[in-house]
């Protein structure tokens, strides 16, 4: 489980901003109780949060450092090798000494059974890994299994620290093993360290990434595999059939077309039969969406990992959007405490008659962007909201920020304005 993701100097998130998934005091009855304490109440994790801001505030950004993370977890024992000397990040880029500083990120995660919590993080540099860390927090009390440290060039080398007997791995055999360009989490995982290897599970199998349009196929094919290779098809045939009949009425059921390695949907026809239509040919954009959505949605379910959805209204009709948000919000429907993080422009999910507020309003981050280029994340709970409040309305009349600084009426204005001046 996720409880804190902090992260400086990717794209446009120039300083330091984070991420909390810990419920605070404007949590209405969603946030889940997990076995940490603090100052003798008992802390709670989020289920799910969504982030709202303005076209090109940063919101996409900051979905890209949850990839990169993971993407520096996994690949950088492996693939970082090819390049060597060199390391792939992004840092800020309007401002030139931006690249001589380190891109940092760091999650705070519970795992196992027990729900021991676990401080992981790195900073990097184009050229290698300038620090990393990971501490234990076994009864509450911090155990560093290791920090590393690069030296200064005119020093050479670096520095790993292991205090305690917390990290009982082979110490010197994986210090040798490590690269200045790769992290030493990677390397322990490659390597089989059973320690390392837990922590490194978590980016295996967590932040699953739905992105709007753009692995739509993919996603597609996934779900249709879980029809038809899953362990057990049925558990998913069911379920499928039931959240496809909720956006299209019409739908009765699924047909796996075994010669074309395809799929039909089956469709109520006027007669009351039934009519099965190509997957690929003769079904709406909509259902294709949908469809997609519904392979790694369940599968996340299923397995209590975390899901990022990249623009969540440009995937999702507003209604299927708050649904698939209840969804992550039930105990019944998540009983194994998975998460959903998305990005979205879509002020009713904030409150509505309509969709009647599916998020509680420390549920609610926004992103803007300042004049310098820079994102700035922050809580809708910085503002102190009451608890009747219409979100919604104080989203889009600008009262908490994260909306475009844009007037009514001055674009057609402006190209009004433009058109004259060309005549």
């Amino acid at each position: 489980m996720l409880l804190r993701f902090r992260m400086a100097n990717h794209r446009s998130i120039r300083d330091e901003h984070e991420l909390s998934m810990i419920g605070t005091e404007f949590n209405e009855g969603t946030a889940r109780h997990t076995s940490l304490t603090s100052r003798g109440r008992t802390i709670t994790a989020l289920p799910v949060l969504g982030v709202f801001g303005a076209n090109a505030s940063g919101k996409s950004n900051l979905i890209s450092a949850f990839r990169a993370m993971r993407q520096a977890a996994l690949n950088s024992f492996a693939d970082w090798a090819k390049q060597p000397g060199a390391v792939p990040r992004q840092p800020f880029r309007l401002q030139p000494a931006s690249q001589d500083e380190t891109t940092l990120f760091e999650v705070d995660l519970l795992l196992g059974r027990d729900q021991i919590r676990y401080t992981y993080g790195f900073e990097l540099s184009d050229e290698r890994v300038e620090a990393e860390w990971l501490h234990a927090y076994p009864q509450g009390k911090r155990n560093i299994w290791f920090d590393r440290e690069a030296h200064r060039a005119e020093e050479g080398g670096e520095e790993f620290v292991f205090r305690g007997t917390g990290f009982k791995g082979r110490r010197d055999d994986l210090v040798a093993l490590t690269r200045p360009n790769a992290l030493f989490l990677s390397v322990g995982a490659t390597l089989n360290d059973p320690q390392l290897s837990a922590v490194h599970r978590w980016f295996v199998d967590n932040l699953w990434l739905i992105t709007p349009d753009a692995d739509i196929s993919a996603r597609s094919t996934y779900t249709q595999n879980l029809l038809t290779q899953a362990r057990n098809p049925k558990h998913y045939h069911d379920r499928i059939v039931r959240m496809l009949s909720v956006a299209d009425l019409g739908l009765t059921g699924i047909e796996i077309d075994k010669d074309h390695d395809g799929v039909r949907f089956l469709h109520r026809a006027q007669d009351g039969g039934e009519i099965a239509m190509d997957f690929l040919t003769e079904e709406s954009l909509g259902t294709h969406a949908w469809f997609a959505f519904l392979g790694p949605l369940l599968r996340v379910l299923d397995t209590g990992a975390t899901l990022l959805v990249d623009e969540l209204d440009s995937s999702l009709h507003p209604t299927l959007a708050a649904e698939v948000v209840r969804l992550f919000q039930s105990p019944e429907s998540n009983p194994r405490g998975a998460q959903l993080i998305f990005t979205t422009h879509d002020a009713t999910l904030l409150g509505s008659a309509v969709l009647d507020r599916p998020l509680d309003r420390d549920q609610v981050w926004l992103t803007t962007k300042k004049r310098s280029g820079e994102t700035e994340l922050y809580a809708l709970t910085d503002a102190k909201p009451r608890k009747d409040e219409n979100l919604e309305r104080g989203y889009l009349r600008g009262r908490y920020g994260g909306i475009p600084r844009v007037t009514a009426g001055e674009i057609m204005r402006e190209m009004s304005r433009q058109e004259k001046a060309t005549a």
